[in-house]
């Protein structure tokens, strides 16, 4: 996730998160059990799936990711729900191929 040049020293524990994470959420991710909604945000897409371990890195990234849009949307003065709407987009340009993304219009497909 890109930090917007963030230079807080909370800034850099959110970059350490994000990236400590980030084979757990691409194992995910790879095996369809979360997508990118169109918020900027994971969501499951299957249920069966979600377990103590799951749930937990799911909250945890996705409270990271709102706290950064969050601070964006302050320096921006827009909204973190428009921030996340726009790291959407990006998300899914850069998503790799098979992963499940949600569309503006709430249709979820595959890349």
């Amino acid at each position: 996730l890109v930090l917007g040049g963030l230079l807080t020293a909370q800034s850099e524990e959110l970059k350490a998160r994000f990236l400590q994470r980030k084979p757990a959420v691409d194992q995910l991710k790879n095996a369809g059990i979360v997508g990118e909604n169109n918020a900027g945000l994971l969501e499951f897409r299957n249920p069966a799936m979600r377990n103590g371990e799951n749930d937990a890195l799911v909250n945890a990234e996705n409270a990271d990711r709102q706290a950064v849009y969050a601070d964006i949307a302050q320096r921006t003065g827009t909204t973190a729900q428009e921030v996340g709407k726009r790291r959407a987009l990006q998300i899914a340009q850069l998503a790799a191929p098979g992963h499940w993304l949600q569309a503006a219009d709430g249709r979820w497909y595959q890349k």
